[in-house]
């Protein structure tokens, strides 16, 4: 299995061939989902004793795997968070690939490690986080929640002296992996209004904290929800979060990728204030999956709660240099930023701001398109890159009909969402390659 030879040369030539033929498909299809029984009937059983042989196993992930899965990329993916990586990135990625770089300890992979905080400092400085941040990128925005609450709650610990129950106050627009990762970290949760807007707000947290007999250590606030795309009040939090000592985690996952554009850079104000941050490259970034920057404030704090003891890693002990291990709950790590940081290089930042102002521009430019519609209508005038709008007359079956047909027919991919117990039609733009023509065809198919 591990000698080069003949077969491999083919092998690698034809893969390379089909992901040089996927790249330059503009744009490639954006595919359909498959029933269990079609995967079933088309891939078969090749796990077997002896294999199908590396040929055949290419022809089902090209020919059966790859077509039932959705090109996230797709300029009218236009659901949940799309994913648009930059071409360097994508190529970039077959050589993280095959440089077999393990990138935990800089005894193995001090390059990649060097290179990667290269990149983490440029996102600590649009944050305008001080020279003591730190961090490391970990899978997605999930486990940088987890990461900086559990960091947040050990720290706690250590000023107490006890391990009291502890609770993490969050809004209702908070992303469901905040109340996950609290559930996993045995955190109460205290439950903060939100505004008309979805915010969170330094007075309704101030409520909510005076009205609660929880012992709140930390508070996970939004910078671009998921659902709406909005922004906390970060300012009048961290001005609370610093009054009574709170540990203040920010997830960005998806909009915090908007601090590269000046223009929204007003939305964040308080963010520098933070004790922890997460931002998802992977979403709104360009870089290719998966791969979440997590920042502390001062890295020297996750440093004492993450780095692991035993005999094998005595030869770490004492290292000056930086260990990723050391930022967050892992061990083995692929050098996921490598491929932001080149793409980084390869195009300068001035690039990544103005990939950024498309999408923000495309928001505006659809909240156009559907005021001047007679059955449309916006459910809020956005604030990043999330619309966010009903079609007239139409109830829950009736977009979940639509969303079907048009993925099926290879259009779009636009699902519903829920605001304030209505079915809604959800629009996300990050994708550089979508277009205001692409915004009129999907929506003069809600006919």
């Amino acid at each position: 299995m591990h000698a080069w030879g003949p077969e491999s040369e083919a092998l690698a030539a034809r893969v390379l061939d089909w992901s040089l033929r996927r790249m330059r498909a503009d744009p490639a299809d954006l595919n359909s989902p498959r029933s269990e029984a079609e995967l079933a009937a088309g891939l078969g059983d090749p796990i077997t004793p002896d294999g199908v042989g590396e040929e055949r196993a290419f022809e089902l992930f090209s020919e059966v795997i790859a077509p039932s899965c959705l090109n996230c990329g797709h300029p009218r993916y236009l659901g949940f968070v799309p994913y648009a990586p930059t071409n360097a990135a994508t190529v970039f990625d077959l050589a993280v690939s095959a440089s077999g770089i393990f990138a935990d300890w800089w005894l193995e992979g001090s390059g990649a490690i060097f290179a990667e905080n290269q990149a983490l400092r440029w996102i600590a400085d649009l944050t305008g986080l001080p020279a003591s941040a730190g961090g490391v990128f970990v899978s997605g925005g999930t486990q940088g929640n987890l990461n900086g609450l559990f960091v947040a709650r050990e720290a706690a610990r250590a000023r107490s002296g006890k391990r009291a129950q502890e609770a993490v106050a969050l809004c209702s627009g908070a992303h469901s992996s905040l109340r996950l990762v609290a559930r996993v970290l045995d955190l109460d949760v205290v439950d903060v209004e939100a505004d008309e807007r979805g915010r969170m707000t330094g007075a309704a947290l101030a409520e909510a904290l005076a009205s609660t007999e929880l012992n709140a250590i930390a508070v996970g606030a939004t910078a671009g929800s998921t659902n709406l795309g909005i922004v906390d009040d970060l300012s009048g939090v961290a001005a609370l979060c610093e009054r009574d000592g709170l540990w203040l985690h920010v997830d960005g996952a998806y909009g915090g990728a908007a601090l590269v554009e000046p223009s929204a850079r007003p939305l964040f104000d308080g963010i520098e204030r933070a004790d922890s941050f997460v931002v998802d490259p992977h979403k709104w970034l360009f870089a290719s999956l998966d791969c979440a920057a997590l920042l502390y404030r001062d890295s020297s704090v996750a440093r004492l709660v993450n780095t692991q003891q035993a005999e094998y890693l005595e030869v770490l002990d004492g290292d000056p240099e930086w260990n990723a291990s050391d930022l967050a709950i892992h061990m083995t790590r692929r050098a996921r930023g490598l491929p932001l940081w080149f793409s980084l290089a390869a195009h300068g930042t001035a690039a990544y701001g103005r990939a950024v102002a498309h999408g923000l521009w495309l928001a505006r430019q659809a909240a156009k398109l559907i005021e001047s519609s007679p059955i449309l209508e916006l459910a809020m005038q956005p604030e990043l890159s999330v619309v966010v709008f009903r079609r007239l007359g139409w109830g829950p079956e009736d977009y979940k009909r639509w969303s079907t047909e048009q993925l099926e027919g290879g259009l779009t991919l636009t699902v519903p969402t829920v605001l304030a117990e209505e079915t809604l039609l959800r629009f996300c733009f990050i994708n550089p390659q979508t277009t205001d023509a692409d915004i009129g065809a999907v929506l003069d198919s809600l006919v």
